[in-house]
């Protein structure tokens, strides 16, 4: 018996030491990283996500305003963090699909540095005229453009924006020369284009179509794959330009090297979030759609997304400021 006793002491003591007390994920509060200022899109978003996951986690996740960089500051600061979960990126388009290629270099390795969680949102823009283009659809509008080259413009919320990618791929596709009018930002943007100082813009499905509804602009089409359930009488670019899709989509990722479980938590989390008819009526009334994923389908997109958008960069020979 007494034999036995220390046998086991012994090879308890030879356990490493995650194996006699591995804690609960997550045991401390969550810090969810936004690279953006506070009181933009994103980070609305992402108060929104804070608290019920918080809720189904049991910690409080606080949303960490990281902006500057085009971005970068917030992704780097998610990318040097501690490989335990308990700090996420909200992420856009721009610090893992956008900026490798709009910039010379950026502060992380976009692939190896983070660990993808699971999709958030797809937010459709929308195709919108000023109502003096004599254009009823896109069709009319690519004739347009190829029969007037460089005489009409498209705004955009800045270089590098999804308004500007987006205006971009209409041009890449169509092979039409439309000039491009960067503003800083969609407020300024709208107002010329609902003034006629520009002729079109691709941009916010929740901002341009309220004044399409009554008449102050002509839309023309939504820039998913697909017709919106947010808008379904407008056709999608994709009809006229097959493969047209210029959604910009949010995500969530953490830091590289994060236990296998604790993705798996949140990733489950995060879902269950997502998939609540409540929380997606909530977002469809902001003009958006919960796009839940795994964390392999989310590792394909972003790839994808990369690809394509490099390719368009290129093409327009686009560069950050």
């Amino acid at each position: 018996m007494r034999l036995h006793r220390r046998t086991l002491l012994a090879a308890t003591a030879a356990l490493p030491l995650p194996a006699l007390a591995q804690p609960a994920y997550p045991s401390r509060p969550l810090r969810m990283v936004v690279p953006f200022a506070a009181g933009g899109s994103a980070d609305a978003s992402a108060r929104m996500l804070a608290e019920p996951l918080g809720v189904a986690l049991g910690q409080p996740v606080v949303v960490d305003n990281r902006p500057g960089g085009g971005a970068t500051i917030g992704a780097q600061a998610v990318a040097r963090a501690a490989p335990d979960g308990l700090t996420l990126l909200y992420g856009t388009p721009g610090p893992q699909i956008i900026n490798p290629w709009l910039m010379r270099s950026v502060p992380y390795d976009p692939v190896r540095d983070f660990a993808p969680v699971s999709g958030y949102k797809r937010a459709p823009n929308l195709f919108a005229v000023h109502p003096s283009i004599p254009a009823r659809d896109v069709a009319d509008l690519i004739a347009l453009a190829k029969a007037q080259p460089g005489r009409l413009s498209f705004a955009s919320s800045g270089i590098g924006s999804s308004s500007h990618l987006a205006g971009e791929l209409l041009k890449f596709m169509a092979q039409v020369d439309i000039t491009h009018v960067p503003y800083r930002g969609t407020g300024p943007a709208l107002t010329d284009l609902l003034g006629g100082t520009v002729s079109m813009a691709l941009d916010t499905l929740s901002i341009l179509l309220p004044p399409a509804r009554v008449g102050n602009l002509r839309a023309l089409g939504v820039t998913t794959p697909q017709r919106s359930a947010l808008a379904p009488d407008l056709p999608a670019l994709a009809e006229t330009l097959p493969g047209f899709d210029a959604a910009p989509f949010n995500y969530i990722a953490t830091t590289a090297g994060t236990p296998a479980p604790a993705i798996a938590r949140l990733n489950a989390a995060i879902t269950g979030i997502l998939n609540d008819p409540a929380y997606r009526a909530r977002m469809e009334a902001l003009g958006e759609e919960a796009t839940p994923s795994t964390p392999e389908e989310l590792a394909a997109t972003i790839a994808a997304e990369s690809a394509r958008w490099k390719q368009v960069i290129e093409a327009a020979g686009i560069r950050a400021e």
